[in-house]
């Protein structure tokens, strides 16, 4: 009974009689409940008229074709403006008729009242059915207690939304602002509090079960204590995402959602000198390698709003190009976008991809990354991180490209691994060629990016959502984290500033303890550590550093005059002594020894020392020999 609808018929026939209803009491009350018998006898043909004309506007403006149970107040603004085109036309026609006949056709009394009248009984009517429905369906079921963070006009839509969609059963108690002004005022009736009282204190007042964030413009500190503070009390925290998110412009329901620990993560908004990133991308033809990866899709996306003739977007992972091609072919430059499937390692292949498209700039972010991956394929590593770099490099310089931009990784820095040290050496070689070659060639480092693939995040994620042991390497492990787009935004203001040979760091912010990420996130899914889900320490892996450096302790650094892009003082190579080296090295991908892999990658990179591998046995002949 519940899920059926009233026929629109049904509908239509019961604004027609509520239509009747209200002529009738406006004649009652205009004339004190005694119509004169003039009026009786003009009533004769008024009756039908405004029934005519109601009926042609109850089908112009559709009011019936709203479903009753969910009367919002934008079912309300459509009754309204139906009426006022119907009363309107009554108002008009007075002048005609009294002109022909000496006569109002309706008084102005009547027709003011009737307006009134309708439109009252109109919507009571539908808030009425829909309060019945909301009774009869959800009366047994308790409330869920809401507080909303954020007494502004995000705050107020998030409790309209509430309001509107009976199926969520939450009822918002109060609203917690840091404005003072607005302390000890109501908004639609709910009480407003001040968060200089403390928010531990209001939450344990109102004793409520979830907490929505509601503010668009706050800051990630301010929105970490918030956070905090519920978890301490064992609050659920809500989200609700900014406004250019919100589909049609409107918020609903199923967009607020579970506050995530990449919110928590972000920081405040980065600002870029857009004006030096447009000149180095405006009407440039744009080549990005490893297109389709966590980097590379994004800085496609961001590359996009700055005008370039045309973009190549390179990779050799068939399906994730496909999703990112899909994803592309809605954007309204779908049509400057070339999706090529290549290998980097194959020279023939790039050297026709550089022939054929002439990019003007390059963002190489093609590489192999994950560490205890490549500790036990050395071989591979080298190929795609070191060979497959160089013969970028080395086309871009051929074919004359303005700017080439490496991303690296903070693991390059005194590498522990075989993943860190190739990137190391792909550092080493493009700084090299930069000093012969017209190209200027520059390196960008940072750490961690949140919800990168295979990163730590989504693996915890998944982990808590199966129930499965969280699953740590080490309890004192510390991690450097960036989001994304902070990176990605960092890496095209780098390429744009960068003169050529340099290899930039980024503001990276404080290391976080990934045990504490963990429980974080246990708190956030609304688990119990220790009784719903456990963490357990499974050791470090292969090639696995405690904490990750940004900084050799031997280099130094120079600010840029971006206060999160710094640049470091590295010792150059010869890039004869380079080349040579990395030919012997790709040489001995024929004999497949990972162990000459791994000792001329030593001899390239000196500070390059194996932790819990089995390539640590080298550092310590090594060190015998010395």
């Amino acid at each position: 009974m519940f899920n059926r609808n009233l026929p629109r018929g049904a509908i239509f026939l019961m604004d027609l009689a509520v239509s009747f209803i209200s002529l009738i009491l406006a004649y009652e009350v205009r004339f004190n409940f005694i119509i004169p018998e003039a009026e009786i006898r003009t009533f004769i043909w008024v009756f039908p008229l405004v029934l005519i004309i109601r009926s042609i506007s109850f089908v112009g403006f559709k009011t019936y074709a709203g479903i009753i149970r969910y009367t919002s107040t934008y079912d309300a603004k459509r009754i309204f403006f139906t009426i006022l085109s119907g009363s309107a036309f009554f108002a008009i026609i007075n002048p005609m008729t009294y002109l022909v006949w000496g006569i109002f056709a309706i008084p102005y009394s009547i027709i003011i009242i009737d307006f009134l009248a309708t439109i009252f009984m109109m919507i009571t009517i539908r808030i009425s059915v829909k309060l019945l429905y909301h009774e009869l369906k959800f009366g047994d079921k308790e409330m869920s207690s809401v507080a909303i963070f954020g007494a502004g006009e995000a705050g107020l839509i998030a409790k309209r939304t509430l309001d509107r969609d009976m199926g969520t059963r939450y009822k918002v108690l109060a609203f917690i602002d840091d404005d003072r002004s607005k302390k000890g005022k109501k908004m639609e009736g709910v009480p407003i509090y001040n968060s200089a009282n403390g928010i531990d204190n209001i939450l344990a007042q109102l004793k409520v079960e979830s907490v929505i964030i509601s503010v668009q413009q706050i800051s990630t500190k301010r929105k970490q204590e918030i956070v905090e503070a519920c978890l301490r009390n064992k609050i659920k925290v809500l989200n609700v995402p900014p406004v250019s998110n919100w589909i049609n412009g409107q918020l609903s329901f199923g967009q607020i959602q579970k506050i995530k620990i990449e919110d928590l993560l972000e920081r405040d908004t980065i600002e870029l000198d857009t004006a030096a990133i447009s000149k180095q991308l405006d009407n440039k033809r744009v080549l990005v390698t490893g297109a389709a990866g966590s980097i590379g899709s994004e800085l496609v996306r961001q590359i996009l709003r700055f005008n370039p003739s045309s973009i190549i977007l390179l990779d050799m992972a068939e399906s994730p190009l496909y999703d990112l091609e899909m994803e592309i072919n809605d954007h309204p430059k779908s049509k400057i976008t070339e999706f090529v499937i290549g290998d980097i390692r194959n020279p023939d292949r790039m050297r026709n991809v550089f022939r054929t498209f002439k990019p003007e700039v390059v963002f190489h972010a093609a590489a192999y990354k994950h560490v205890p991956l490549m500790e036990g394929n050395p071989s591979e590593a080298i190929m795609t991180n070191v060979q497959g770099t160089r013969v970028v490099a080395d086309l871009a310089a051929e074919f004359g490209v303005e700017r080439f931009v490496l991303i690296s990784t903070d693991k390059a820095v005194n590498p522990t691994n075989i993943m860190g040290a190739t990137k190391r050496i792909a550092e080493i070689y493009t700084q090299s060629l930069n000093s012969i070659s017209k190209t200027r060639f520059v390196a960008t480092r940072f750490g961690n990016v949140l919800g990168s693939n295979g990163s730590v995040i989504p693996r915890f994620r998944q982990q808590i959502e199966n129930r499965q042991p969280i699953t740590v390497t080490h309890p004192d492990i510390t991690r450097y984290f960036m989001t994304i787009p902070e990176a990605c935004q960092l890496v095209l203001e780098a390429g744009a500033i960068g003169k050529g040979g340099e290899v930039f760091i980024f503001d990276m912010g404080d290391s976080v303890k990934i045990v504490d990420l963990a429980r974080k996130m246990v708190q956030l899914s609304g688990l119990e550590l220790g009784k719903d889900i456990q963490i357990v320490f499974t050791g470090l892996r292969p090639g696995e550093k405690l904490y990750e450096e940004l900084l050799a302790n031997e280099d130094n650094t120079v600010p840029t005059h971006h206060k999160k892009i710094l640049i470091a003082k590295i010792r150059e190579y010869n890039y004869d002594d380079i080349a040579r080296g990395i030919t012997e090295l790709i040489a001995l991908f024929g004999a497949q020894n990972n162990q000459a892999i791994a000792q001329k990658m030593k001899e390239l990179v000196p500070e390059f020392l194996s932790k819990n591998s089995v390539f640590e046995v080298l550092d310590e002949k090594k060190s015998v020999k010395q």
